[in-house]
């Protein structure tokens, strides 16, 4: 993570001098002051991401801090230090908006994971708000969206492996965009020029399949009227991908063994051999070491295939590029549909980062489209996000508890992650149904103030966001 700046402000050195050690510890760049007007000059001449304030001071009231940096550095987080905590003073500090605030005395642990949460926030703040301007950066792969540090790499194999003809194995569950990497491969291939063709082995029978892949002679089955090319004929100089390569039949997987080795096969009923100079891409979603083990692929086969293997990562994995994938369907479907949508809230968009994708980037995509479809505001927020992700995704890939202690922390799991999602949109609800007054909302929903005020907190919720948000759209 990027170091953070952070300005510390507080009249007791041993703070100053404690926090200072601490989070220079974790790589930030640190300064500090011990009076207001003093930190309040340095706001003024430089730009932090953070500031650790003391809410008392001896020349200047920290509440009053807080509201002029509100006012002139929104995008600079504040958590306020406090040796005076009460529920009044943390309520009126996040009213102001305040990230979070620590009683003192506090530990180090305590600090630097509050500093961590409101560095990503607002990590995250600022590339939701760059994506709304900027929907995806042009890059070397402009139909592959991702700057992760797997698809990075994916990138640099293709690179190399593209201008040679090399086969390439790739693999990968399904939903991540298999085909559109080997598009990549083929379009920076010395093939280029010529036809990329891609075929899935696992819609046809084996017979139609044989049928399509290797072409057939008229008379060679019932229905064969004319000699038909296959498809191995028309890649001859480009690039054939073949998708679901485990699903080809014993006797397929001989003919394409021999493809691979001497370029040759024979059609359906013929008595000769064609010749091509097709590249073969194959992608698998299975584990096709485990298939030669157990005698369901070809040992052979395999090693031919799998000479330049590419693994594909899911999307849970690459949580980072989350966001502009979000960002690149939601313009491809204002496009298609006509609909302005400026984008995704902050916590639409945390919600999507967080969410395990068990359909990788189809189903992204898929939400997407919906959310666009029925979306009637300007943003998408996290209650239109909560209608189409439902509470059954997140069992799936978990492992059926066996001891009581297992059942107990898969439900702890799916309190944590259902119910905090829809207890978040709740809250968020209650405020804008409110205009963002805290008590106007904790009336409307039937909650005591210092109740509604604890899970503004718990969900780092600030009103006075909701009310600018509310503003803005």
């Amino acid at each position: 993570m990027k170091p953070a700046k952070i300005l510390i402000i507080d009249d007791e050195p041993v703070i100053c001098k404690g926090c200072r050690l601490a989070l220079l510890d974790q790589n930030h760049i640190i300064e500090s002051c011990m009076s207001g007007q003093e930190g309040m000059d340095l706001l003024q001449k430089k730009d932090y991401d953070l500031v650790l304030l003391d809410i008392k001071l001896p020349d200047m009231d920290g509440m009053e801090i807080l509201k002029a940096i509100h006012k002139v550095k929104q995008d600079c987080l504040v958590i306020i230090m406090t040796g005076y905590s009460t529920v009044q003073n943390a309520v009126e500090a996040m009213k102001w908006g305040a990230f979070d605030y620590l009683s003192k005395p506090f530990t180090d642990e305590e600090l630097i994971l509050v500093v961590q949460r409101a560095i990503e926030k607002k990590r995250l703040v600022e590339e939701n708000l760059f994506l709304r301007k900027q929907l995806h950066s042009q890059s070397r792969f402009p139909d592959i969206i991702g700057e992760s540090p797997h698809i990075l790499h994916i990138f640099e194999q293709i690179e190399k492996v593209a201008p040679t003809d090399s086969t390439v194995l790739l693999c990968g569950e399904s939903g991540t965009g298999k085909e559109l990497f080997a598009s990549a491969i083929h379009a920076r291939s010395q093939r280029a020029h010529h036809q990329f063709i891609a075929v899935d082995c696992s819609t046809l029978s084996p017979t139609l399949l044989e049928s399509e892949l290797f072409g057939h002679v008229r008379g060679a089955f019932t229905g064969a009227v004319r000699d038909k090319e296959g498809i191995f004929d028309m890649a001859s100089g480009g690039t054939l991908f073949m998708d679901d390569v485990t699903n080809l039949s014993m006797e397929i997987q001989g003919k394409l063994l021999r493809v691979l080795e001497t370029g040759e096969f024979k059609p359906v009923g013929a008595s000769h051999f064609h010749k091509t100079d097709a590249r073969i891409i194959a992608a698998t979603n299975r584990d096709l070491k485990v298939m030669v083990e157990e005698g369901r692929f070809r040992e052979d086969l395999y090693y031919r295939l799998s000479v330049f293997p590419i693994f594909i990562p899911p999307l849970r994995e690459r949580k980072e590029d989350i966001p502009k994938l979000a960002y690149y369907f939601l313009k491809l479907f204002c496009r298609k549909t006509g609909k302005r949508i400026e984008g995704f809230t902050d916590e639409a968009l945390e919600s999507l980062i967080h969410y395990d994708w068990p359909g990788n980037v189809r189903q992204l995509k898929n939400v997407v489209e919906r959310l666009v479809i029925m979306a009637d505001d300007t943003k998408l927020d996290l209650l239109h996000l909560l209608d189409q992700l439902q509470s059954k995704r997140f069992w799936k890939g978990h492992p059926i508890p066996e001891t009581l202690k297992e059942l107990k922390a898969a439900k702890k799991h799916l309190l944590e992650e259902t119910f905090g999602q829809i207890q978040k949109a709740f809250l968020i609800k209650a405020l804008r149904a409110s205009n963002g007054n805290i008590t106007r909302a904790a009336k409307r929903v039937g909650m005591q103030r210092p109740n509604f005020c604890a899970l503004l907190k718990k969900h780092g919720i600030s009103p006075e966001q909701i009310k600018n948000e509310m503003e803005n759209q």
